[in-house]
């Protein structure tokens, strides 16, 4: 299943990219500019205004599940292509490998896939990429050159020797003498060569770590003392603003801003335009295998070289080499079988691999690419081999993403999630005819052990977080019957109904439930791209109880069983009880709403000395829909109803649930063709009167698109937060 599953450290959100973009990406996407008074007099796409990068695997997520933060990214390149000639958007290899460490093979795929996913989503050709890491060798940048690709970015230190382009006076090169304000030729094999710029170090050292970020003023200062001939470049993680500087964006949108007006005699560009107009005029000889977030080179993605986050006491990171190695010998021979096996299935294999990153990104239908790259005249099961066979070369290359081996302890979610990632790709190789691989792969990691006892060796880890996740049709059917059941789509006896996932769907018929209470039924299996379902029959048995998770769920005469609670791993026992809890909370939400509608007539005005309510437990326990039904207007209210509103809310458990709400209803309230901003400030001041915040940063956005140039919204911009116009 191509899906992200919770993860426990991202909460309370439901993983790391619906965290980062809600903290970083989408601040970024609508950045506030403020007047003196903390009203809003600007929002910014700060993507309009300088360069950026984001991997094609993120932004495949944000696609599906934040496409108005997507969209504006886009937007954001293509503003700047017009402003420029050139746009800020740069590609990223594809699965944030540490290139200098991947075979040839790789190399080419993750270039190919990445640039292919960046024409889908850009609409032309990228003209710079960032490297993962900025880890760097000359092979990398000359399959970069051969690619098309005109410039990468690196840092200082990668340097080793500069010279000028007309002549061989070449001199050492170092953080403290290089010239960072132009761009330089490096030379490559056979008369090809690439520009690369490098950024100025001390300067994103302080915006990622020594809170230039705190004020905007200051950050400006910065940066337009530091300005003056060529080029000033800076390169952060996107995550500084908002993750780890809260309001970071802002200080970034206030001194994008001056750079764009003006100021200070500062101009704003991007890489590809001043490379456009301001040709190398030096060349630049590189450190190989060397990165930005190393000082050992790469040896932070395969050995104990000392680079760590965190540095406790007693710790070490020498399980990065046996992870890097048991990762490597399982790779090479699934490219040993690929190779193998494809030269009976493909016209050529390896063009086939580096040209299927088209087929993943939509520029090429999946029926023309077997057209072109698969042997003609094959079986319908040979095509599905076929499929198979580059869909675990997909899941092969994702097992080594960078952040496997870059923080501190083999037990984190990353290692982890390469080494099921490995395992999905193993159960796609022994699907075609493979041995298995898990004795392989468990000889190296099996060497390697957490910094904490608890969670004990590689073995121990493997055993019980990484192999639970491995599926088959009775944890596949398991995880489809129990989110239908979570998400009340259960279909009755006779009737289907489908649970999908990305490149999955199973489609459940549901047969009679015997005396016993045993459910029965059918289901089909099918994996994208292949012609073919599995079939099969299943029963359903539920313990006395109801709990679905404890129940035994059986395929057919196999005696394959499924207890979910013991058999599916945490990540997606956890999706599916978000499933059925938001459902439960949304169900229970509209049946409070009504049957607490005639609340605030039956609260009955305080007597004497009387300072709370009678019952007021009760009371609290209706306090979300009570405070909805005033707010929005539905019912009124004494003062004394107000005032206990107001106290019980202070720390009430349902106050951010009920914020989220109100910024939801202020949303429609807007989107509306003829908007109700009537009504929206009514709503503010209510809310505002009994000391609730709703979340305004959707509808804070949709006014400034759409309504702050329309006099009868005036009111409700300033409700909202923005200075009068």
């Amino acid at each position: 299943m191509d899906t992200i599953f919770p993860e426990g450290s991202a909460a309370p959100a439901t993983h790391w990219n619906e965290r980062i973009c809600a903290e970083s990406y989408a601040p970024l996407a609508w950045a506030r500019r403020l007047d003196g008074q903390g009203r809003i007099i600007e929002i910014m796409n700060c993507f309009e205004y300088m360069s950026f990068n984001f991997g094609p695997t993120l932004l495949t997520w944000m696609e599906g599940m934040a496409p108005d933060v997507y969209a504006r990214v886009l937007e954001g390149d293509r503003l700047s292509q017009a402003r420029l000639g050139h746009g800020n958007a740069l590609a990223q290899i594809y699965h944030h490998v540490i290139m200098p460490l991947a075979t040839d093979m790789d190399k080419r795929a993750e270039i190919a896939w990445a640039l292919a996913d960046f024409e889908s989503r850009f609409g032309r050709q990228a003209e710079g990429m960032w490297l993962s890491e900025a880890a760097v060798d000359t092979r990398t940048l000359d399959l970069l050159a051969q690619a098309g690709v005109r410039f990468t970015i690196l840092a200082p230190r990668q340097a080793r020797e500069v010279a000028d382009v007309d002549a061989d006076n070449w001199s050492p090169a170092n953080e403290s003498n290089l010239n960072i304000r132009e761009p330089y030729l490096v030379e490559l094999p056979e008369g090809r060569s690439i520009a690369v710029y490098f950024y100025d170090g001390p300067l994103s050292q302080a915006v990622a770590f020594e809170g230039l970020l705190r004020h905007g003023d200051m950050f400006w200062g910065r940066l337009s003392g530091m300005a003056g001939q060529g080029l000033l470049a800076l390169a952060t993680d996107g995550e500084t603003y908002g993750h780890h500087f809260k309001f970071g964006e802002m200080a970034l949108a206030f001194a994008l801003s001056q750079a764009h007006t003006g100021e200070q005699g500062v101009e704003l560009t991007n890489y590809a335009a001043y490379l456009a107009e301001n040709p190398p005029r030096r060349r630049a000889r590189i450190h190989e295998n060397s990165s930005w977030s190393c000082a050992h080179g790469v040896e932070r993605w395969r050995a104990d070289c000392g680079c760590a986050t965190e540095h406790k006491p007693g710790w070490n990171q020498s399980w990065r080499g046996p992870l890097r190695d048991g990762l490597n010998a399982v790779k090479a021979r699934l490219d040993k079988h690929f190779l193998e096996l494809g030269a009976t299935l493909y016209r050529d294999p390896q063009e086939t691999l580096i040209a299927y990153g088209r087929v993943l990104c939509g520029l090429e239908p999946p029926a023309a690419f077997a057209s072109a790259r698969f042997l003609p005249g094959l079986s319908a099961q040979h095509r599905d081999t076929a499929w198979r066979l580059l869909t675990m070369q997909k899941w092969a290359l994702s097992s080594f993403a960078s952040c496997a081996w870059f923080f501190d302890d083999l037990g984190r979610i990353e290692p982890l999630n390469a080494l099921t990632f490995a395992l999905r790709a193993m159960q796609l190789g022994a699907r075609t005819g493979l041995d298995d691989l898990e004795p392989l792969l468990l000889s190296h990691i099996g060497q390697a052990s957490s910094n904490d006892p608890a969670l004990g060796s590689g073995f121990d880890l493997w055993n019980q977080e990484v192999r639970p996740r491995r599926e088959s049709p009775e944890t596949i059917l398991a995880q489809a019957l129990l989110r239908l059941w979570a998400e009340g789509r259960l279909p009755a006896p006779g009737a289907a109904a489908s649970a999908e996932w990305p490149g999955l769907s199973v489609v459940v018929t549901m047969g009679r439930q015997d005396k016993h209470g045993i459910h029965s039924g059918t289901a089909s299996i099918k994996w994208a791209r292949e012609s073919g379902a599995d079939e099969l029959g299943w029963t359903w048995e539920q313990p006395e109880g109801g709990d679905p998770f404890a129940g035994c769920v059986r395929v057919g005469d196999t005696g394959a069983r499924c207890i979910p609670a013991a058999y599916i791993p945490w990540g997606k026992r956890q999706a599916l009880a978000l499933a059925w809890v938001r459902r439960v909370e949304a169900e229970a939400w509209r049946s409070e709403a009504v049957e607490s509608r005639l609340g605030a007539h039956l609260f009955l005005p305080f007597r004497e000395a009387q300072v709370t309510q009678t019952g007021a437990e009760c009371w609290d326990r209706l306090w979300s829909p009570l405070i909805w039904q005033w707010i929005m207007g539905e019912v009124t209210a004494s003062r004394d109803f107000l005032a206990f509103l107001q106290e019980r809310g202070h720390e009430h458990p349902e106050r951010t649930l009920l914020a989220r709400r109100l910024g939801l209803a202020l949303l429609e309230l807007l989107g509306t063709p003829k908007p109700d901003c009537a009504t929206v400030r009514l709503v503010l001041e209510r809310a505002a009167a009994v000391g609730l915040a709703p979340n305004l940063f959707n509808a804070q956005n949709l006014y400034w698109a759409t309504l702050r140039s329309v006099p009868a919204a005036a009111q409700a911009g300033l409700a909202l937060g923005f200075a009068p116009t």
